[in-house]
């Protein structure tokens, strides 16, 4: 199952360029470099070092030679550094919020859909299979939580705070002002057919992808194909289904298969992010439509997602102005100007 390194390997690769999840410092060392303390924890320099290599190492995945890996993480090391410190706060914040419960089942929900994908029964399976292609569970385990514990808290202090914050009549000013925003877009629905890669011959594969195809165009029954060679799919996280999506929003795997495609119909096989073949039936579509309609929850997540940027910023600079943070002469200087970028902005603008 190759497969499993290169979907954990994105995660990664991701961590140099947001508020990242990093690997847990496990390893007891006798002595270490302490780069930033905040409040009761300690960014160290070893535990810096071990996230520098694993995004190396991600980036030599994904096409990068070792020496333009080492090149791009060590002129992003200021900012690694203070997305460390970021990250730090917010696990801080989700133990004052008491949100380790639902951090856990979300965790869980994660492998449970890759043990869909790969059609496999058990955790332990998983985890035997990760182990095989080099992937430690428990590592991947403890960035995911990280990942997770930042969702949970940036939701909870900030996008809810938004969604809810606004009253009626700024809805209906928003929406007012905005009517073109809230048109009926083109949507499509469709039914999936995935066939994975994992522990097969990918040749195979797409063979079977074809021959399942033209099994459709001749009038074979979409439903019973599913049902006798299908895996859980990857399109529709493992639902078998996807029902007025918007046609704007989609990504180009989807968008240019689907294309021309009408109510019925399906579209060729195509590959889904290495994984395997997926062959879509289009079940619905409706057209758009140039009549403006009121939908709360619309206006709402559109006044969000405006909002969101500088309330999120705002948010963690009153965390950090709240909070302990030293870091040590060595690295204050690239450190610093990203870590507190927000709180002179804000200052600038007063």
């Amino acid at each position: 199952m190759r497969h499993f390194r290169h979907i954990f390997s994105l995660f990664a690769l991701a961590a140099v360029f947001a508020v990242p999840a990093f690997a847990q410092e496990t390893q007891v060392k006798v002595v270490d470099e302490v780069v930033a303390q905040v409040n009761d924890g300690v960014i160290t320099l070893s535990r810096i070092k071990r996230e520098m290599k694993e995004v190396v190492d991600s980036l030599t995945q994904q096409g990068k030679t070792p020496e333009e890996a080492q090149k791009t993480v060590d002129e992003k090391q200021g900012e690694l550094i203070a997305n460390l410190i970021n990250e730090e706060l917010l696990i801080q914040r989700a133990k004052e919020l008491g949100l380790e419960k639902e951090i856990e089942q979300a965790l869980n929900e994660r492998f449970v859909e890759i043990m869909k994908q790969y059609n496999l029964k058990t955790i332990d399976a998983l985890y035997a299979e990760m182990e095989k292609t080099g992937v430690d569970p428990k590592e991947i385990r403890e960035n995911w939580r990280k990942q997770v514990t930042r969702d949970l808290v940036i939701q909870r202090e900030v996008q809810s705070k938004i969604y809810w914050g606004v009253s009626g009549k700024e809805l209906k000013d928003y929406f007012e002002k905005n009517k073109t925003a809230f048109t009926k877009p083109e949507t499509v629905s469709f039914s999936e057919l995935f066939l994975g890669f994992a522990g097969r011959n990918e040749a195979d594969v797409r063979a079977k992808a074809k021959q399942i195809h033209a099994q459709l165009k001749a009038g074979g029954e979409f439903d019973k194909l599913v049902k006798e060679n299908a895996d859980p799919g990857v399109v529709t996280q493992g639902t078998g289904k996807a029902e007025n999506l918007k046609v704007a929003d989609l990504v180009e795997v989807l968008s240019k298969p689907l294309k021309n495609v009408n109510v019925g119909g399906f579209t060729e096989p195509f590959d889904a992010n290495d994984l395997g073949v997926v062959i879509l039936r289009v079940d619905k579509r409706e057209k758009a439509s140039s009549d403006s309609v009121f939908d709360e929850n619309a206006v709402r997540l559109a006044i969000m997602k405006e909002r969101f940027p500088l309330e999120q910023s705002k948010f963690m600079a009153k965390v950090r102005e709240d909070s302990y943070i030293k870091i040590s002469e060595a690295y204050r200087p690239i450190v610093s100007p990203i870590l507190f970028a927000d709180e002179r902005k804000q200052k600038a603008a007063n």
